[in-house]
């Protein structure tokens, strides 16, 4: 068993360099993609938005002066080492995900999809763990979200997929708790969103789910009913149980 990191920053900082356009776009298809051309190689990178404009490059230019890739480095190890037992040989890297001005990219349908989806990651052994570029990064918060990544591949082998809200909040409580976060709202909104949540923890429809872990503004996103609860409740509320 082993995770390696696989440092990914520096590759994407230097496609930004190429001017926007077919040029940019051609380097990138030829970074990812195998030598056979028939598949991909770096696939943390499938995910980045190979246009994007200054601000990705300036949020690049944050995340090296950081060593980000040497702090996730330095977490996927301990990772490994605390949750033990992980099958198999996986590979992780770090991508820089543009929900400022991405136009194909949804935060929301996203960030689910790399929380919850583990058809990609099997079939092709990467793991990885997104970087937005409408969050300020740190040390501690680079560890924190690749703390959670490594969590997450190893929950998934113990327990399978998670197909309800019941399921998808248990594994994010203690993938929060093993990376050290706390609840961010009171007691008072945690008792509120524990009410609305309740009787729908073994939903799973897509739109539900969205719309208890995200909170209302993410479900009028995407045209789904707004539930009355506020951003990221649903994961708020699974640190708290988790934490007990």
């Amino acid at each position: 068993m082993s995770v390696e990191h696989i440092p990914l920053l520096k590759i994407e900082r230097e496609l930004h360099d190429i001017p926007r356009g077919m040029e940019r776009f051609g380097a990138y298809l030829k970074t990812i993609m195998n030598d056979d051309g028939d598949d991909v190689s770096l696939v943390p990178m499938i995910s980045m938005n190979p246009m994007g404009r200054e601000h990705v490059s300036e949020r690049l230019d944050e995340l090296l002066a950081l060593d980000a890739d040497k702090v996730a480095a330095q977490a996927v190890n301990e990772a490994v080492a605390r949750v033990g037992g992980i099958e198999g040989e996986f590979r992780h890297g770090l991508v820089v995900m543009d929900d400022v001005r991405g136009g194909w990219t949804n935060r929301t349908t996203n960030d689910f999809a790399f929380r919850f989806g583990w058809v990609l990651p099997i079939k092709r052994p990467w793991i990885t763990t997104p970087l937005w570029v409408s969050e300020t990064p740190s040390h501690e918060f680079v560890r924190q979200l690749v703390l959670m990544s490594i969590f997450r591949l190893a929950y998934f082998q113990k327990h399978g997929t998670t197909k309800t809200l019941r399921q998808m909040m248990a594994q994010e409580g203690q993938a929060g708790v093993f990376a050290g976060l706390r609840p961010l709202y009171d007691e008072e909104e945690l008792v509120y969103s524990r009410f609305v949540i309740a009787p729908h923890q073994d939903s799973t429809d897509y739109a539900v789910q969205i719309a208890m872990l995200y909170g209302d503004e993410a479900a009028r996103s995407l045209g789904y009913e707004p539930m009355g609860l506020s951003k990221n409740a649903g994961f708020d509320l699974a640190i708290a149980d988790a934490m007990g």
